[in-house]
C-alpha cells in the first residue's frame, strides 16, 4: 500500500477510535449532573462498571472473530453497536437503565479500541507501524482536551434544541459515529485473507465472561459491599471457577481458542503482556486520580482539569512520535520499555512529594514525565506482541495485549481508588489532630462572618456545625452551671444567716436578692476571665459572642487540646462519615481555613496511592531489563501472507514442471520463477527489471 492509501485507512481508524475516546472523557465530566437529574448519584458506579465489563470482555472476542471473518466487517459492526448504544443511553430515565445502555456501548467500544491496532498490524510492517501510531495517540490527546470542554458545556445547559443538555453527551456520538462509519466504508479497504477456521470458541467466550464479570463487580463494589462479605466471597469463588474452566477450554481448543495459549510460548509476547498489566495498573490509576486531585485540592473545574492534563498529553505525543521514528529507522525498541517504565517510576516518585498548598507547575512536571514514559510504552508493547506472531494470530494477539492491559487498568482503578478512600477517614482524623490545622479551622468555624457566609453553608453543615454546636453547648452548660452554683450558694448563705438570727426573717428576700446579684457579678467576672466569649444577661441567661477576634482566638486555644484528643482517639467521626467522603462538592468555594483539613487528608491519601503505583511500575521496570526483543520484521502481515502464498504456488509449479531450481519457502526473495518468452529469473531480478521498465516509461 502507498503512503497515501495508508493515510486514508488510518484516517478511518482514527475516526472510530475518536468516537470511543471522546465518549469516555465527556461522560466522566457530566456524570454528576446525570446522576442528579436521574435521582441516582449513588448508583453511578454501576454506569461505569457496566461499560467497563462489556468493553473488556468483548476485546478478545473481537480479535478472534476478526481473524476468522476479517477486520473490516467487525470494525463496522463495532461502530454501529456503539451508535445504537449511544442513542438508547440518551433516552435513559434511571441510572440502572443508563447502566444497561452503557453496557451496549461497551460492546461496541471493545472493537473500537482493539480493531484499529490489529488492522495496523495487517497493513504495516512492525518497523513502519511505530511511525504511524503517533496519530492514534493524537486522537487520545485531542479527546482528552475536547471531552471535558464539551461535557461541561452539555452538562451545564438546561436544554439544547428542546432536549436536556446532558442527553447530548450521548447524542453527540451519533453524528460523529455516522461520519466515522462513512469514512470507514469509503476508505478502509484491506485485502482479505482466506479463512483458516470456522470454529468459534463460544465456550471460551462464556467462561471468560464467567471469570471476569464477578471479579470486576467486586473490584468496583468491594469497598461498599465489604471485601470479606458473603457476596464478595461468592464473586471470588465464581471468578476462580471461571478462570480454571477458561484455561481448560483454551487448552482443548488449541489454535481456535479465544486466546490461544501457544501465544505465551513466545517469551516476547509473555513479557510484553505482563509488563502491559503493570503499566495499565499505573496508567489508569494515574489518569483517574490526577484529575480528581486537580479538582479537589487545586480547586479546578472539570473543564480546567482537562486542560491542565495537557503536559501529560504533550509528553505522551512527543515520546510516541519520537520513539516511532527511531524504531522505524533502526528496527530496535528494547530501550523504550526500559526508559518508559523508568520515567513512569520517577514521575510517581515525584508525585509522592505533593503538598496540599503546592503549585500546579510542580504537578505539571510530574505529568510531563508520566506522559513521556507512557508514550514509549503503549505502542512499543503492542508492536512487540504483534511482531511475535504471524497473520493468522495478528488479531487475537493484538486484542489479547489490549485485553490484559485493560485488566491491569481495571485492577489499578479498583485498587487505587479503593485504597484512596479506605485511608481517607484515618487521614482526616490525623489532619484534624494537628494543632495548627485544627486551630485555624476552628477559628474560622467560630467566626460569625465565615460561618454565616452562604459559600460555607455546606461545609459547615457537614463538618463543623456538629463540632461547633458540641463545643458551644458544653461551654454554655458549664458557664450556666457555674452561675447556678454561685446563685445557690448565695441563697443558701442568706438562709443560714436567717436561721442563725443574723438576718431578720422579714429581710430575707431583700438580702437574698442582693446576695444573688453580688454572687452573679463575682461569678461573671471570673467567667469572663476563663471564657472571654461568654456573655451573661441580667436574668442569668448565658450566650457566647465570637465576634471579637482576640477573644475568639483565646477561646479556640482553650478548647483545641480537648478536640485534638477526640480526633486522635477517633471519638469524633463527624468529618469522616460517608456523606463527607462520597460527595465532596461542599469543598467548592468554601473558606480555605475550613477546607484545609480535608485537603491535607486528600493529599495524604493521594500520596499513598502514588507510592503504591510507583512500586508497581518499578516492578515493570525490573521486568523490562529482562525483556527479549527480537528485531522487527520489515514486512507487513498481509505482505508476508502474499509472499508465503507465492512461495507455495511457485513450489507447486516447480513440482509440476520439474524446475531445475527448487524454491525455498523460507527465502522468498530467492525463489526462481519461469519467465514467459525469456530465461528464468529470480524474484529480485524480476523486480529490478520491472522498476527499470517503469523508469524508462516515465521518461519523456
Amino acid at each position: 500500500m502507498t503512503h497515501r492509501m495508508i493515510l486514508f485507512v488510518i484516517f478511518g481508524l482514527m475516526a472510530g477510535m475518536f468516537l470511543s475516546a471522546l465518549d469516555q472523557t465527556i461522560v466522566g465530566t457530566a456524570i454528576r449532573t446525570i446522576g442528579d437529574d436521574l435521582h441516582g448519584l449513588s448508583q453511578q458506579a454501576w454506569v461505569t462498571t457496566a461499560y467497563l465489563i462489556t468493553s473488556t470482555i468483548s476485546t478478545p472476542i473481537y480479535g478472534k472473530l476478526s481473524d476468522i471473518f476479517g477486520r473490516r466487517p467487525l470494525f463496522i459492526f463495532a461502530i454501529v453497536v456503539f451508535i445504537i448504544g449511544s442513542i438508547l443511553a440518551s433516552f435513559s430515565t434511571s441510572m440502572l437503565e443508563l447502566a444497561a445502555f452503557r453496557a451496549i456501548q461497551g460492546l461496541g467500544a471493545g472493537g473500537l479500541m482493539s480493531m484499529p491496532l490489529a488492522i495496523m498490524g495487517d497493513i504495516l510492517a512492525p518497523r513502519e507501524r511505530a511511525k504511524y501510531q503517533g496519530y492514534f495517540l493524537a486522537v487520545f490527546g485531542i479527546s482528552s482536551l475536547l471531552g471535558p470542554l464539551i461535557g461541561g458545556l452539555f452538562a451545564g445547559a438546561d436544554q439544547i434544541l428542546g432536549i436536556d443538555g446532558w442527553r447530548w453527551v450521548f447524542l453527540i456520538n451519533v453524528p460523529i459515529g455516522i461520519f466515522a462509519l462513512a469514512i470507514v466504508l469509503r476508505f478502509l479497504h484491506i485485502p482479505r485473507h482466506p479463512r483458516h477456521s470456522v470454529r468459534i470458541d463460544w465456550f471460551g467466550a462464556a467462561f471468560v465472561i464467567t471469570a471476569l464479570v464477578p471479579l470486576l463487580l467486586v473490584a468496583e463494589q468491594g469497598r461498599e459491599w465489604g471485601w470479606g462479605s458473603p457476596i464478595s466471597l461468592l464473586c471470588y469463588a465464581i471468578g476462580a471457577i471461571g478462570i480454571v474452566a477458561f484455561i481448560v477450554t483454551e487448552i482443548r481448543m488449541k489454535d481456535d481458542a479465544l486466546i490461544p495459549l501457544k501465544l505465551f510460548r513466545s517469551p516476547t509476547f509473555s513479557m510484553a503482556t505482563v509488563i502491559g498489566v503493570f503499566v495499565g495498573f499505573g496508567m489508569f490509576g494515574a489518569m483517574l486520580t490526577i484529575p480528581l486531585y486537580l479538582q479537589l485540592v487545586l480547586g479546578s473545574t472539570p473543564t480546567e482539569s482537562g486542560l491542565q492534563m495537557l503536559p501529560m498529553i504533550l509528553g505522551l505525543m512527543i515520546a510516541s512520535i519520537g520513539s516511532g521514528q527511531i524504531i522505524a529507522r533502526t528496527g530496535r525498541y528494547r530501550m523504550f520499555p526500559i526508559l518508559g517504565t523508568a520515567l513512569m517510576t520517577v514521575a510517581f516518585w515525584w508525585l509522592t512529594h505533593l503538598q496540599y498548598n503546592g503549585s500546579y507547575w510542580f504537578m505539571a512536571g510530574a505529568m510531563l514525565l508520566l506522559g513521556l514514559g507512557l508514550g514509549q510504552l503503549m505502542q512499543t508493547l503492542t508492536i512487540a506482541s504483534q511482531n511475535s506472531v504471524g497473520l493468522r494470530d495478528m488479531g487475537v494477539a493484538t486484542s489479547a495485549s489490549t485485553f490484559f492491559r485493560q485488566i491491569g487498568g481495571t485492577l489499578g482503578t479498583a485498587v487505587l481508588l479503593s485504597l484512596m478512600f479506605a485511608v481517607m477517614p484515618a487521614n482526616i482524623q490525623t489532619s484534624f489532630a494537628d494543632e495548627d490545622t485544627l486551630t485555624s479551622a476552628l477559628d474560622a468555624a467560630f467566626d460569625p462572618d465565615v460561618a454565616n457566609d452562604p459559600a460555607n453553608a455546606e461545609i459547615m453543615d457537614k463538618i463543623y456545625t456538629p463540632i461547633v454546636s458540641g463545643i458551644t453547648g458544653a461551654t454554655t452548660a458549664q458557664v450556666q452551671a457555674g452561675l447556678s452554683e454561685a446563685t445557690d450558694a448565695a441563697v443558701q448563705a442568706v438562709a443560714e444567716q436567717v436561721a442563725d438570727g443574723t438576718i431578720p426573717a422579714s429581710a430575707q428576700e431583700a438580702a437574698t436578692t442582693a446576695a444573688v446579684a453580688q454572687a452573679q457579678a463575682a461569678a461573671t467576672e471570673k467567667i469572663q476571665q476563663q471564657v472571654p466569649v461568654a456573655r451573661v444577661a441580667e436574668d442569668g441567661t448565658v450566650t457566647l459572642d465570637f465576634s471579637d477576634p482576640e477573644q475568639r482566638a483565646a477561646f479556640v486555644a482553650s478548647v483545641v487540646p480537648t478536640i485534638q484528643d477526640q480526633f486522635a482517639e477517633g471519638d469524633d467521626d463527624s468529618a469522616t462519615d460517608d456523606s463527607a467522603i462520597n460527595d465532596t462538592s461542599f469543598l467548592l468555594g468554601a473558606d480555605p481555613a475550613l477546607t484545609k483539613p480535608m485537603l491535607v487528608a486528600f493529599n495524604a491519601s493521594a500520596v499513598t496511592v502514588y507510592w503504591v503505583a510507583m512500586w508497581v511500575v518499578l516492578v515493570a521496570f525490573i521486568l523490562s531489563l529482562f525483556f527479549r526483543t527480537p528485531p522487527l520484521r520489515d514486512k507487513s502481515a498481509l505482505q508476508e501472507a502474499v509472499d508465503d502464498q507465492a512461495a507455495l504456488e511457485a513450489q507447486r509449479a516447480a513440482n509440476e514442471m520439474g524446475a531445475l531450481v527448487e524454491p525455498n519457502a523460507s527465502h522468498t526473495e530467492e525463489l526462481a520463477v519461469v519467465g514467459v518468452g525469456g530465461p528464468p529469473q529470480t524474484r529480485r531480478e524480476a523486480r529490478a527489471a520491472r522498476e527499470a521498465a517503469e523508469r524508462d516509461s516515465a521518461e519523456p
